[in-house]
C-alpha cells in the first residue's frame, strides 16, 4: 500500500509540473520578454530594428538582398509593401522594410514615447506591428 501511495504521488508530481509547462512557455512568449533585450518592460524602436533585421535576413532566401511578396508571406499587407516600395521594382531592401517597420513602430506609439508597452503592443497597429518583426 505504501508503495502505491508513493508512485501516486510521484505520478501527481509529474502530472503537475507537466501542466505547468505550457504556462511557463507562454509567458516567456510573451512580445516584451522576446523583444525587450534591455529589460526595461518596453521595447524600443532599436529592439524592434534588431529583430526586424533578423526576419528579414529569415525571409531573403534567395540571398538577392531583397524580398518580394512571396518571400514577405503576409508579414505585411498588399498595400503597406506598395508603400514601402518606393521605386516600385517589387521588392524590398532591408532598408525600405526597415523605414517601413520604423512606420509601423511610430503608428503603433499613440503617446509618442519612443517605446513600446505590452497594451501598446495588444492593439491593433501593435499587433500589425509584431507581424513585420516576429
Amino acid at each position: 500500500m505504501r508503495k502505491f501511495l508513493f508512485m501516486t504521488a510521484v505520478a501527481l508530481a509529474g502530472v503537475t509540473a507537466f501542466s505547468l509547462q505550457p504556462a511557463l512557455a507562454k509567458k516567456a512568449a510573451t512580445p516584451i520578454a522576446t523583444l525587450d533585450t534591455d529589460n526595461d518592460g518596453t521595447v524600443d524602436l532599436k529592439e524592434i530594428d534588431a529583430s526586424a533585421e533578423a526576419l528579414f535576413d529569415k525571409m531573403e532566401k534567395d540571398a538577392d538582398g531583397t524580398i518580394d511578396r512571396k518571400e514577405i508571406s503576409g508579414r505585411v499587407s498588399r498595400k503597406e509593401f506598395t508603400a514601402a516600395d518606393p521605386d516600385k521594382d517589387g521588392t524590398l531592401t532591408k532598408e525600405e522594410y526597415l523605414g517601413k517597420v520604423a512606420e509601423m513602430f511610430k503608428d503603433a506609439d499613440p503617446d509618442n514615447d519612443g517605446t513600446l508597452d505590452a497594451d501598446e503592443l495588444k492593439s491593433k497597429k501593435g499587433k500589425a506591428l509584431l507581424r513585420a518583426v516576429r
